[in-house]
């Protein structure tokens, strides 16, 4: 029982500790020529689906204080300009746009693969999660973006099709890359816990 707790507690630091780095530097950019990709829910996604909702829940706030860092110009990437404007004119709406999606990252994933598996396998239902947990990211951070530009009296309409666009372009790959990443990762977790 100690062993699983702290082993538990130490894989939930390391992939925190990948959070802060991919957030916080370029490495969890993949370029793809126009755009960028973030990995930066993968780390969520993997804790949840390894060790449950409650240390992926611990994740996902981390994940939402690493975007608000990011925002705040404490990241060795530059801001996005859209949340900077935002920023700007409600410091309180940019923090629950921060992390009210990263929180809902893990349920998500965890809701998402409990139904996949239960209908299928495992092999379908780990990818499956992870795209559906990169994809609530996506759709919930642009999409509280574009409600909060409303109620910060912001101009929303001259930047929805730069929201629909970034939603669309970097949603989809964002869900395909999480969906690669995580079979492979989630394979060689299980393979060190049956050590």
């Amino acid at each position: 029982m100690k062993t699983s707790r702290t082993r538990a507690l130490t894989l939930t630091a390391i992939l925190a500790a990948f959070i802060f780095l991919f957030g916080l530097t370029p490495l969890g950019l993949i370029p793809l020529g126009f755009i960028n990709v973030t990995i930066l829910a993968v780390p969520v996604i993997i804790g949840t689906l390894s060790l449950g909702l409650g240390h992926g829940l611990v994740l996902g706030f981390f994940f939402g204080l690493v975007s608000l860092m990011s925002v705040l110009g404490l990241s060795l990437t530059p801001p996005s300009a859209l949340a900077g404007t935002l920023l700007a004119a409600s410091p309180v709406l940019t923090v629950v746009m921060c992390f009210l999606p990263r929180l809902l990252v893990p349920l998500f994933t965890h809701l998402s693969y409990g139904l996949v598996a239960r209908l299928s396998s495992r092999r379908l239902a780990i990818p499956a999660a992870a795209a559906v947990g990169s994809l609530t990211n996506t759709v919930f951070y642009l999409g509280l973006m574009y409600l909060f530009y409303q109620l910060a009296a912001l101009d929303a309409a001259r930047v929805v099709n730069l929201i629909l666009g970034i939603a669309f372009i970097a949603g989809f790959s964002e869900a395909a890359v999480a969906a690669i990443l995580s079979f492979p990762i989630m394979m060689a977790l299980d393979k060190l816990q049956k050590r």
